[in-house]
C-alpha cells in the first residue's frame, strides 16, 4: 500500500507511521498510517478520492489545536491541510484557505483596514478548524463574520455553502454532521481604522496571555461552557486547578486548560478530562461536555 500511496502522488509530501504528536498543539498523539501534506483543493479532492476508491479510513486535520489524537493513532489516511494556507483581501472581503492560520487572517484584515475579525487575533487555530467548530472569543463568533464556505464533500465533490446553510451554533455547524472538508472560508468584513483594529488585536492578545497559559502545550479550552456556569470557575470551585495525572495537569493559571507539564500521554488527557467531568458532576450536578475533538484509536 505504500508504494501505491507514493507512486500515485509523487508530488506531495506523504508520512508513513508518522507520530502525530509532532502537529498536535498538546504534543500527545499515536501514529496515523499515512499523512499526507496537500497544497492545493486538486490535491486534497485527489486524496479523498484515492482513499474511497479504496475504502481507506479518511481523517482530515488542520492545525490541531483543538485536538486529541489518542495513543493508538489513526488508520488509514490522514490529511492534514497547513500547506493550503494562501489568504487573499480584496474590498470589504478576506478568503482564507483552511489550512492557514486564524492568526494569519486576522493580520491580513488589519492590513486591510477591515474590521470584524479582531476577536479571533490569539485564536490559535486554523480557518477550516475555526469554521468546523464556529470558534470564538471575547464576544465574536466566527458565525459573524463568515460569507460563505467551499467543502470537499467526502465523496469529493465541491461545494459552496452559505452562511445560512452551515446552521451555525455554539460551537457547531453543520459541516461537523455532514463531515464534510473545509477548504476555504470568505470572511465579509468592515472597513475601519488600521490603527484602531491592530490596537484591539492588541488588548485581546495581552488579555489572553495574561489570563491563560499560553506557555504550555494545551488543546485550548477542554470543555464547553454550560449554560449558566463558567467553565473554569466550576473547575476552580470543585478544587482542581494544579491535579495531575502522568503528565498532564488542570492549569493553576485558568482551569479551563489541561496543560502538557511532563511528556503527558493523550491517555493521560483523556484520564484528566473524565475525572474532572466526574468531580464537577458529583458537587454541583453540572455535566461537563467536552469542546476539544477527540479522534483516533486507545493504544
Amino acid at each position: 500500500m505504500t508504494q501505491d500511496v507514493l507512486a500515485t502522488f509523487p508530488a506531495i509530501e506523504i508520512k508513513k507511521d508518522e507520530s502525530l504528536s509532532h502537529y498536535t498543539n498538546t504534543k500527545t498523539g499515536g501514529p496515523a498510517d499515512y499523512v499526507a501534506f496537500p497544497k492545493s483543493i486538486s490535491e486534497t479532492k485527489s486524496l479523498i478520492d484515492f482513499a474511497n476508491d479504496r475504502d481507506m479510513p479518511l481523517t482530515v486535520i488542520g492545525n490541531a489545536s483543538n485536538l486529541i489524537v489518542k495513543d493508538g493513532g489513526i488508520r488509514g489516511l490522514t490529511i492534514i491541510l497547513t500547506k493550503m494556507n494562501q489568504i487573499h483581501a480584496s474590498e470589504t472581503r478576506v478568503v482564507a484557505e483552511a489550512g492557514a492560520a486564524m492568526i494569519a487572517a486576522t493580520k491580513a484584515a488589519c492590513q486591510a483596514s477591515l474590521s470584524g475579525l479582531e476577536f479571533a487575533a490569539g485564536i490559535p487555530g486554523s480557518v477550516g478548524g475555526a469554521v468546523f467548530m464556529n470558534a470564538g472569543a471575547y464576544g465574536g463568533e466566527i458565525s459573524e463574520v463568515v460569507e460563505e464556505v467551499t467543502v470537499l464533500t467526502r465523496d469529493g465533490q465541491l461545494k459552496t455553502l452559505s452562511n445560512e446553510a452551515l446552521d451555525f451554533g455554539y460551537r457547531h455547524s453543520t459541516i461537523q454532521d455532514y463531515n464534510d472538508t473545509v477548504v476555504s472560508a470568505t470572511f465579509n468584513l468592515t472597513p475601519g481604522d488600521q490603527k484602531k483594529i491592530q490596537a484591539r488585536m492588541d488588548e485581546l492578545n495581552f488579555l489572553r496571555a495574561s489570563k491563560q497559559p499560553l506557555e504550555w502545550p494545551s488543546c485550548g479550552s477542554v470543555f464547553k461552557r454550560p449554560t449558566g456556569y463558567f467553565t473554569g470557575k466550576l473547575i476552580h470551585d470543585a478544587g482542581l486547578q494544579g491535579t495531575r495525572m502522568g503528565g498532564a495537569e488542570v492549569s493553576k493559571k485558568h482551569a479551563g486548560f489541561i496543560i502538557n507539564v511532563d511528556h503527558a500521554t493523550a491517555t493521560d488527557y483523556m484520564d484528566m478530562i473524565h475525572h474532572i467531568q466526574a468531580v464537577v458532576f458529583e458537587k454541583f450536578g453540572v455535566h461537563l461536555e467536552t469542546e476539544v475533538r477527540i479522534i483516533g484509536e486507545d493504544a
